[in-house]
């Protein structure tokens, strides 16, 4: 579904010219990548250039047939809204609103109606167990509740490609778990690209991809590929 071909991206810095992603070509499948390897190896760098964040130096991303470095800003960002789940390391919540308003935000977005948003947005809740905490703000709630509400939130509109950036970093253990078993779960049925420094939370997907200075060095396989 989505695919990278002669990924590259170049910048500036000064007089040098940095190469952070140089040649990725990978077709991602259904469910869960992980990308690891050493920082500036070019795993956020993958990322952005993924989801359409930033733009390619040379070649292309492809969702379906779609050439998404070739779409204009607006165009990316409607299919990042309807298409792509995100979950970042910092949870990202709008603090004025409550956990069920944050689930339902994207969905406003979307312009789906008033009723159908909340009985979504409280069915997603329910499911990663923070049913009873829809009506608080972020504020009052801890860093594994607010990355479930986060979780929730990337799969509001049920997109068939999930990112998570480093997604359990600042949670405690026991968080860390509750968040690793939801997020794979829901990895199960859509494409999951899980960047890491974690190597224990990687070993749970499908599938790693070794970054070394800014390439595909290997590919791990750990379970068939569907």
């Amino acid at each position: 579904m989505l695919r990278a071909e002669n990924l590259t991206k170049r910048y500036r810095q000064g007089e040098k010219e940095v190469v952070a992603l140089a040649g990725f070509t990978y077709a991602f499948p259904l469910g869960a990548t992980a990308v690891v390897g050493p920082s500036g190896s070019g795993k956020t760098t993958l990322l952005n250039l993924l989801a359409g964040f930033d733009l390619p130096t040379e070649g292309g991303v492809f969702l379906e047939e779609t050439p998404l470095h070739r779409l204009p800003e607006d165009a990316r960002a409607e299919v990042r809204l309807k298409r792509m789940g995100f979950v970042f390391q910092q949870w990202n919540l709008i603090p004025t609103l409550t956990a069920w308003e944050n689930v339902a935000f994207p969905l406003l977005l979307a312009g789906i109606p008033p009723k159908t948003r909340r009985e979504r947005a409280l069915e997603l809740l329910e499911r990663v167990g923070l049913e009873a905490r829809a009506s608080h703000l972020p504020s009052r709630l801890s860093g594994g509740e607010q990355q479930r509400v986060a979780l929730a939130r990337a799969l509001a509109l049920d997109p068939p490609i999930l990112f998570a950036d480093e997604p359990t970093g600042n949670l405690d253990a026991e968080s860390r778990e509750q968040v690793a078993s939801l997020l794979f779960e829901a990895g199960r049925e859509r494409t999951l690209i899980l960047v890491t420094h974690d190597l224990e939370l990687a070993a749970r997907a499908e599938r790693i991809l070794h970054l070394k200075g800014g390439r595909l060095a290997r590919e791990e396989l750990l379970r068939p590929t569907r």
